[in-house]
């Protein structure tokens, strides 16, 4: 008989021989990827999340001292507005009371 093997012989004698050995590692090292790619997206996520918590904030910031700055300006408004009525109020009534001199 002839003692040579086949190439597919040896590799077929090779997986039986290892074909447990190689599916372990395979499942230990795909569960670790798998791990670490999850534990990645999760810490990914998080910064994700701080960083849109921190821009978030700063624009209620933003918004709020815009909000008070047209308050302001919408109050000096106001006070301009009311001085000018009262002054016109002031100058008519002084009209009315010198009453007319024709």
């Amino acid at each position: 008989m002839n003692d040579q093997t086949t190439l597919a012989r040896e590799v077929a004698r090779a997986f039986r021989d290892h074909g447990i050995t190689a599916a372990l590692t395979a499942l230990i090292g795909g569960t670790m990827a798998l791990i670490a790619a999850i534990t990645r997206k999760a810490f990914t996520n998080e910064a994700l999340l701080d960083r849109l918590d921190r821009e978030l904030i700063a624009d209620r910031n933003r918004i709020d001292r815009q909000r008070s700055e047209d308050r302001k300006a919408d109050g000096d408004r106001l006070d301009r507005i009311e001085t000018d009525i009262r002054s016109m109020r002031d100058m008519l009534f002084d009209a009315f009371q010198r009453g007319r001199s024709d």
